[in-house]
């Protein structure tokens, strides 16, 4: 497969794999009674930093858990003036850049700088990605062949969906220099396209239109289909006779029956061939209204009139904030609850790490109190506004804003800072609290999240594939297994994992007890 080389690329193909693993610290959660500083349990997540940090700090919950991932990355289009920065001169950005790539990076164009920022941000969006997952990236013309050709190699060839075309104005700028650019493109991988499976679209009135029943059919409306096609069909080259005595000698030239002869016949007897009024036309095999009754196949074009257009964004964002206007490009709302129908589930988890003004969110509790569902949402925003905008939109859609009394959609959130990292080197960062410590040595050993501690166990962090795993550490102490800790394991299994500092047990007793000891922090698997 052909791919993409561009400077720095060396420094940053890995990169996902140097980027410490922090904690995440709750601020505040939220919900219809109000902000609260105690944990209300809700499962949606707005995270304050920078995305590359926060996804890896995701790890531990939900790699392989996120079924639908949304990101609206910035398209590098050399507007720096916005909230939202659309160029990578970011002064949090020049500096990750200058850490991550060395000197190399003073001489960057902004094509290297933006392809060096998502290429690592992509890998760990991958890693989240459920294997029935999709993930949905708003782009346009200026970085797309570019965030093609990356996803391509992340997400694999094989994977890629579609790229959908959403016509986001409905009127021309006359102050275009060539064209006046109509439309936005989303790109669509899956983690392993051939498990994805799109839900249908619901049907339109004006779609429904086209179904009749001149002949009143006891099985309702329906509409003619075209029995010829192009595409070969060594059994489709049959002649028809019409009831009218016509005899049709065979398909249109190039063009072949979709049907052999046995199974015309057979649509004949059933009344589900219309050979019109009076038995001379062309057959056309009938579509039943009721048999396509669950929806359509989603399209491609995606024009405003169904998903709306940036006028529209911008008049949802005022109505929101009381007629300021925060946030210079969000999405309509109704774009990202079309993919929401798409890609999700009634309890689906969805992921949006270039969060902006928090339309995702706003999506997912439209659709919740649409259908009942139970969808959770985690936003992910580096900028400043995280909280003043961000998480202000969500709040507001929660309890209803705007002077036209839009109703609230109820739901809750909590809200995250970047913590501490839980590695400081090579040593354990004592900053850290040791339930965070344990949440992720489970997972970075089993790849599962951690169980309910047992009060009987203090060190026990849980059973994986027929090995019981604990983690014996204290923060003022150096800790030792020994025979007099193994007298403390109340859990059977058929082998076991202990962490601690230090081993007295001989190699002996090690084999005849079927444990694996690992050191701390020497042992601890790095993300």
């Amino acid at each position: 497969m052909p791919t993409l080389t561009w400077i720095g690329k060396d420094k940053v193909i890995n990169h996902h794999l140097e980027v410490p693993y922090r904690v995440l610290e709750r601020q505040y959660s939220f919900d219809e009674n109000g902000q609260h500083e105690t944990d209300n349990g809700s499962a949606n997540k707005i995270i304050h930093g920078d995305n590359l940090e926060a996804l890896k700090a995701l790890l531990p919950e939900y790699e392989g858990k996120i079924k639908c991932i949304y990101i609206d990355p910035p398209y590098n289009t050399g507007n720096e003036g916005w909230v939202y920065n659309d160029n990578v001169n970011d002064p949090r950005m020049r500096d990750w850049l200058h850490k991550t790539v060395g000197k190399e990076g003073e001489d960057l164009s902004r094509h290297d700088k933006w392809l060096c920022m998502m290429y690592p941000r992509l890998k760990l969006l991958q890693r989240l990605l459920a294997e029935d997952g999709a993930i949905f990236i708003s782009i346009d013309d200026t970085e797309f062949f570019n965030l093609r050709s990356i996803c391509n190699e992340v997400f694999g060839e094989h994977n890629f969906i579609a790229t959908i075309i959403w016509r986001k104005n409905y009127a021309p700028k006359s102050t275009a220099k060539h064209f006046s650019e109509d439309h936005d493109y989303i790109l669509v991988f899956g983690k392993n396209a051939d498990a994805w499976i799109p839900h249908k679209m619901p049907r339109t009135e004006k779609q429904n239109k086209a179904y009749k029943n001149p002949d009143n059919d006891p099985r309702g409306l329906w509409r003619p289909n075209n029995l010829a096609a192009r595409n070969f069909y060594s059994k489709g080259t049959y002649s028809i006779t019409c009831p009218s005595g016509r005899v049709i000698a065979g398909p249109p030239s190039g063009s072949y029956w979709r049907v052999s002869e046995e199974k015309f016949y057979e649509l004949d007897r059933d009344g589900r061939i219309w050979w019109g009024k009076d038995g001379n036309n062309v057959p056309a095999p009938k579509i039943f209204l009721s048999e396509v009754a669950n929806g359509i196949v989603p399209q491609t074009f995606w024009p405003y009139e169904e998903v709306g257009h940036t006028q529209d964004a911008k008049k949802e964002i005022k109505e929101i904030f009381d007629g300021a206007m925060p946030f210079d490009t969000p999405k309509p709302s109704r774009l990202i609850e079309r993919i929401l129908q798409i890609a999700s589930d009634p309890d689906s988890i969805i992921l949006d790490s270039f969060a902006g003004s928090g339309t995702t969110a706003h999506a997912v509790l439209n659709m919740n109190r649409a259908d009942g569902g139970n969808r959770r949402f985690i936003l992910v925003e580096m900028g400043d506004y995280a909280n003043s905008i961000t998480a202000e939109r969500v709040k507001r859609v929660i309890n209803g804003y705007g002077k036209k009394a839009v109703d609230g959609t109820g739901g809750s959130f909590s809200y995250y800072e970047l913590g501490e990292p839980l590695l400081c080197g090579d040593v354990l960062n004592e900053k850290v609290s040791t339930d965070k410590i344990r949440e992720y040595i489970y997972f970075a050993d089993t790849k599962s999240s951690l169980p309910e501690p047992n009060p009987d166990e203090p060190y026990f962090l849980g059973v994986h594939v027929g090995s019981a795993y604990y983690f014996y550490y204290e923060k003022q102490a150096v800790t030792t297994l020994n025979r007099a800790f193994l007298n403390t394991v109340r859990t059977r299994a058929d082998a076991y994992v202990i962490y601690a500092d230090l081993c007295t047990l001989s190699d002996a007793e090690l084999e005849k007890y079927h444990i694996t000891f690992k050191k701390i922090p020497r042992d601890i698997t790095k993300l």
